[in-house]
């Protein structure tokens, strides 16, 4: 069975911000934005509404609470590469949720394990009074 294909992030529904890169660079980095921000708007997007469901309820620290996935790419000196980076880093954003988790299967745990779960909780009991006080024999 094979999975339906992963629905692609069209560009057009993308901000691209050029800035400047952080970090070490000598003076080439103070004059040059090669940094790229990128701003997608999820609700307004058109992927699937499953997708950008699954997409909403991620708790990456990347989408905003109003639904829009910011990316910054600042590992090249090129901003054409940072911004192709970007774009792949918010595709395997996207494929991550594009299959939905597969819904889980109660099971009863075996009489066994509960007879074990039991005689373990009693024993640690036990082991637990002995660390009382000693009551006085004279």
């Amino acid at each position: 069975m094979a999975s339906p294909p992963t629905p692609q992030v069209l560009e057009d529904e993308i901000e691209f911000t050029a800035i400047r890169a952080q970090g070490a660079g000598g003076q080439n980095v103070n004059k040059v934005s090669s940094a790229i921000h990128l701003r997608y708007d999820i609700p307004a997007s058109s992927l699937p509404d499953a997708i950008k469901e699954r997409l909403l309820a991620l708790g990456d620290q990347r989408i905003t609470n109003e639904g829009v996935v910011v990316i910054k790419a600042q590992t090249t000196r090129s901003q054409e590469q940072n911004r192709v980076e970007s774009i792949e880093r918010l595709q395997a954003l996207v494929d991550s949720v594009a299959t939905p988790p597969k819904p889980r299967k109660a099971t009863k745990p075996t009489k066994s394990s509960q007879r074990k779960r039991l005689d373990s909780k009693t024993t640690r009991g036990d082991v637990k009074k002995l660390r009382g006080k000693v009551s006085g024999g004279e």
